[in-house]
């Protein structure tokens, strides 16, 4: 009982939070105006990744309290210094390079942290690489009410889930946490959103993403390509996305809206229809992804996985023809 109460004070402590940023009674009111990235036609408060932040926090002191041990250090600082740099981009924009410094200085706290049985350069180089890259894309897809809260539920909510079915109560302890952390923002964010989540939020949730991805694969339990797939709703789109301009020589560090989500909002489609087919697609990757659990044979993985390249493949064409016929309407 104890376990799900950590949990059930993370939700709670999140809504509460987020609730209150949302109003008009909170003194700490970021508005996010309408731009170059976003797909809302009037401002809306921002930072409400602070209300999951203050729901993670509550639930590691109940948590500590209760008995069950305390996070790593090294991934505490991490996580502070992204939601902290994060937070002051928020009020006010922080240069680029003073972002990715941060960003990748906590991407060696947590490679440092969480590989020491892998000892080659090139692979830390590499791990830090992608962690830096999992907090940007992070950022990148949250553009459209309910969506990055939503892979937040589903992304950690199928880690934790894995971690049940493997015996490491801890691990699902953990990312059930961050779940029920953003179920509590999603609450205000579902579409016609309330609030956002903010750089303070999305950021935060892509390094927390990399940080038990990588916990899991170095603990040899949890096979790499089962993250992968689980958070493949925004990995794909936002690679396939940064590849396509970076081979239209666009620049790519510019504000744009040209990611596959924004492009069926753009469209015509509504957030509530675009978000709920994206929740599908996380619910259909994460079923898939716990069944890699299973399935050990290499043919089994390659068709599984092979199967998924397909079905995004075929997406983007899908979205291109719903694009090509919103722009031919609009005409």
């Amino acid at each position: 009982m104890e376990t799900f109460t950590v949990p059930v004070v993370a939700f709670l402590t999140a809504w509460a939070v987020t609730t209150w940023l949302a109003s008009k009674a909170s003194p700490f009111t970021i508005m996010d105006a309408p731009g170059e990235r976003s797909l809302h036609a009037h401002p809306v408060p921002r930072g409400g990744g602070l209300g999951i932040l203050s729901g993670l926090l509550a639930a590691s002191v109940l948590r500590w309290g209760l008995g069950f041990g305390a996070p790593v250090a090294l991934l505490v600082v991490g996580t502070g210094l992204i939601a902290t740099i994060s937070l002051a981009d928020d009020l006010r924009d922080i240069p680029p390079l003073i972002r990715l410094g941060i960003h990748v200085t906590a991407a060696v706290l947590l490679v440092v942290t969480l590989n020491g049985k892998w000892a080659d350069w090139w692979l830390y180089g590499l791990l830090v690489l992608l962690v830096v890259w999992m907090i940007n894309l992070y950022n990148f897809m949250d553009g459209m009410d309910g969506f990055a809260g939503g892979m937040g539920v589903w992304g950690f909510g199928f880690l934790a889930l894995c971690g049940w079915l493997q015996g490491q109560e801890e691990y699902a302890l953990s990312t059930l946490i961050v779940a029920a952390a953003n179920l509590g923002f999603l609450l205000c964010n579902f579409p016609p959103a309330r609030i956002f989540m903010g750089d303070v939020g999305s950021a935060t949730m892509g390094f927390l993403a990399a940080a038990y991805s990588i916990s899991g694969i170095s603990q040899g339990w949890l096979p790499a390509e089962v993250p992968l797939l689980i958070f493949s709703p925004f990995i794909v789109d936002a690679t396939v996305t940064l590849f396509r301009r970076l081979l239209n020589r666009e620049r790519v560090w510019e504000a744009h809206r040209t990611h596959y989500y924004q492009k069926l909002v753009r469209s015509g489609w509504s957030h509530r229809r675009t978000v709920l087919a994206e929740y599908a697609l996380m619910l259909g990757s994460g079923m898939t992804a716990t069944l890699l659990l299973k399935y050990q044979s290499i043919a089994s993985k390659v068709a599984l996985l092979g199967a998924w390249g397909l079905f995004y493949g075929v997406a983007i064409l899908l979205v291109r023809s719903v694009e090509r016929t919103g722009r031919e309407s609009a005409a």
